[in-house]
């Protein structure tokens, strides 16, 4: 049988790339691709803010709200997780997103519901207080959302094929 060809000169299909088939035929994509960049976006946006955010109030203000302000820097690094790992693709990637994405749901609702009960504990908000509400409550909606997404690009992603 003679070897599939592709446009790069190599002797193999390229299966990293968004659409390509695999060696069983199957069509796969990569997380961070199609539908999947707009949580990239959304993921880069929200890295950026909180980091930045965190890090001038931790610079200025530390001493006013050291709970909210690391609470900031904290939800920053996870962003910035998962932002990478939709960005890289594969299996591991998409794995490691999806604990990630729940750990952002659980410390979202967490801190949402702290912040409502004990509002003294947060002189200042965080990106999470009172459930993202002052950013639209997309902390809220883009882990599910990204669990959803993730769990869906298992079915299909190119280390799992669909057909017999």
């Amino acid at each position: 049988m003679p070897e599939p060809t592709t446009t790069r000169g190599t002797s193999a299909p390229d299966a990293s790339r968004a659409g390509t088939a695999t060696a069983s035929g199957v069509r796969s994509s990569r997380i961070g691709e199609g539908p999947g960049r707009l949580l990239v976006l959304l993921y880069g946006v929200f890295t950026v803010g909180a980091a930045s955010r965190s890090i001038a109030q931790m610079i200025m203000k530390f001493d006013q709200a050291p709970l909210a302000y690391v609470l900031s820097a904290v939800a920053a690094l996870v962003y910035a997780f998962i932002l990478v790992s939709l960005v890289r693709g594969g299996e591991t990637a998409r794995r490691l997103a999806m604990v990630c994405c729940a750990a952002e749901l659980v410390g979202v609702v967490t801190v949402g519901t702290w912040t409502l009960v004990e509002p003294s504990a947060f002189p200042d908000a965080t990106v999470w207080s009172d459930y993202g509400m002052g950013y639209l409550f997309l902390p809220l909606v883009l882990p599910v959302t990204g669990l959803l997404w993730l769990r869906g690009a298992r079915r299909t992603g190119p280390d799992r094929p669909t057909g017999p």
